[in-house]
């Protein structure tokens, strides 16, 4: 008989064959086509992990009665989807709100929609919803600001609106006022409180971390708030699974809302249905040494095979999002609601951001950060570029980086830096930037999304979907960036990478998933079309037979 630890090089080594292992598999998936995987027809599992590869008459050879086996009908068998920035919980939970409105609608549009929800609800607790489009919001004179509006509707209730990417909220007076907003109140690090142009009073518009903090206060008095919010959890895993992704990449955790503990709530319940990184949020607004305190003692160790539920990473912002002007450019905005700020605003100070890194290193985290300007793209590469000099070899990630100038493009592979872009939403969106002219120019709005040459230089690049800004389906990802005109991906091995194997390394964990290998976790999709045959318009048509997580099924078409 084998010894284990001899068992366990051969398996990592590749050199393990079913016809000396320890034990019969416990699952062997057969009569499928293995990606990555040339002239492989069927894979065996044991314990959640990869064991073999190889023919389907070799690996049915190895079964014993207890063995399960699936027969994969020719499908594609393809490494389980990583999604690496996912706001999974966020996205399907109600504690977010059920007041939907329109991104197409202007304030007087709006009306109609506030008060179905006026009456739809009674309630005199926090209304809280999504929708609106800041732009359309501001961009017609009605006679009305938007605080007049909700007060006219909503005199005695809070009420809080987030704008569909979250980096702006529609509040009411009685909202303000619970959080301790007034006229005198100083715009905080990372958020503006905007006014009316021409009274100079607050107009109900709170950017970037303002309105985050009225969030806060909204979220922290829901009733019922821990079970409401992990029902939404387990919806949103579910409709995770039913998308082939088997890892999720936490878009951020806000700790001081009790999110921590409904993750931890159902790892301990085992109905986590997808491995999770949690980014925890680092608060712009708040002191570093009590937030350290908190992030060391919910850090956990370097992953292990088994782990579900990753804490090693934290969520950074740099700066906010162009169209409300609070990304950080390198240049001026020709257009912008911040006259004042002209260059957009930071979350994190260059100087504060590198002594954040610095701090985070030392109890073991690394940073996932949110850079959508040349100016912030540049700020972060050159923090991280402190850390690696203090010989710091943890993956690090800048996260949409919609806007990169030239001079930083081969910084990325240089330090070591994924980047992280979204593109599931109408392609169309990604090669016609005329909705970025206004506000930076032409010539600049032309560079925006430019995955192509982020990925010419080496540097590891990564899809994800930022769900539910953008459609949580992978599939929509990939396709997307190879039709993308000049900025696009090279290759579609080079798509599926970004959604898989290259993901995993900027999580950290590509020695346990992210690709067909033997002793790598189980983590599998089954598509119903083989994508590589398929026109890249045409790949986002393939549906998701079945999902499996260390060796478990988690989705299956057939049974829904």
């Amino acid at each position: 008989m084998l010894k284990k630890s001899m068992r366990f090089a051969m398996v990592m080594s590749g050199l393990f064959s079913p016809l000396i292992a320890f034990a019969a598999p416990d699952i062997v998936l057969v009569n499928g086509s293995i990606y990555n995987n040339q002239d492989a027809r069927a894979l065996a599992i044991q314990n959640g992990v990869i064991t073999a590869i190889g023919g389907s008459e070799e690996l049915l050879a190895s079964t014993d009665d207890k063995t399960q086996v699936i027969d994969l009908n020719g499908q594609l068998l393809m490494p389980g989807f990583i999604d690496n920035h996912n706001h999974v919980f966020e996205a399907a939970s109600e504690a977010g709100g059920n007041c939907e409105l329109s991104a197409s609608a202007t304030l007087l549009e709006l009306k109609p929609y506030l008060e179905y929800c006026q009456q739809q609800s009674q309630s005199k607790d926090w209304l809280m919803g999504y929708g609106f489009s800041l732009e359309m919001l501001l961009a017609h004179d009605s006679g009305q600001t938007p605080l007049d509006m909700l007060d006219s509707i909503f005199p005695d209730r809070p009420v809080i609106l987030m704008e569909q990417t979250s980096h702006s909220m529609w509040v009411n007076s009685t909202a303000l006022e619970l959080a301790q907003i007034s006229e005198d109140t100083p715009n905080p690090q990372g958020g503006v409180i905007l006014r009316d142009e021409a009274s100079g009073k607050l107009n109900g518009i709170l950017l970037d971390s303002a309105g985050d903090a009225v969030m806060e206060v909204a979220w922290n008095s829901l009733n019922n708030q821990f079970e409401q919010s992990y029902q939404g959890l387990l919806v949103g895993l579910e409709t995770a699974a039913e998308h082939g992704i088997t890892t999720i990449g936490d878009g951020r955790l806000y700790w001081k809302r009790g999110w921590y503990e409904v993750w931890r709530h159902a790892d301990d319940q085992q109905t986590l249905t997808a491995r999770v990184a949690l980014r925890p949020w680092v608060y712009p607004n708040e002191e570093m040494t009590a937030q350290l305190k908190y992030l060391e003692s919910i850090y956990s160790s370097e992953p292990t095979m088994s782990d579900l539920l990753i804490i090693n990473q934290v969520k950074m912002y740099s700066d906010g999002i162009i169209i409300n002007g609070t990304a950080k450019l390198l240049a001026p905005y020709l257009d912008t609601y911040l006259t004042n700020k002209p260059y957009g605003i930071n979350y994190i100070s260059p100087k504060k951001m590198t002594n954040w890194l610095k701090a985070l290193n030392d109890i073991g985290y690394s940073a996932h950060i949110h850079a959508i300007g040349d100016g912030a793209v540049r700020e972060s590469l050159d923090a991280i570029e402190q850390v690696r000099q203090q010989g710091s070899n943890k993956p690090y990630t800048l996260t949409h980086v919609e806007l990169v100038d030239k001079n930083d493009e081969s910084r990325f592979n240089k330090l070591g830096v994924s980047a992280d872009f979204q593109v599931g939403s109408d392609y169309v969106a990604y090669n016609d930037h005329a909705w970025a002219e206004a506000f930076i120019g032409a010539m600049r709005a032309h560079r925006l999304m430019n995955l192509k040459a982020i990925f010419d230089t080496g540097a590891n690049v990564t899809l994800s979907s930022d769900w539910n800004v953008h459609d949580i389906n992978p599939l929509v990802g990939i396709s997307n960036s190879l039709i993308m005109e000049r900025s696009g991906l090279p290759t579609l091995e080079a798509a599926i990478d970004a959604y898989t194997i290259n993901a995993a390394k900027s999580l950290g964990i590509d020695h346990i998933t992210g690709s067909i290998a033997i002793g790598k976790s189980a983590d599998l999709v089954l598509l119903d079309k083989d994508i590589r045959e398929l026109a890249p318009e045409d790949i986002a048509k393939a549906r998701v037979v079945m999902t499996m997580l260390q060796g478990e099924i988690v989705f299956s078409y057939a049974e829904n």
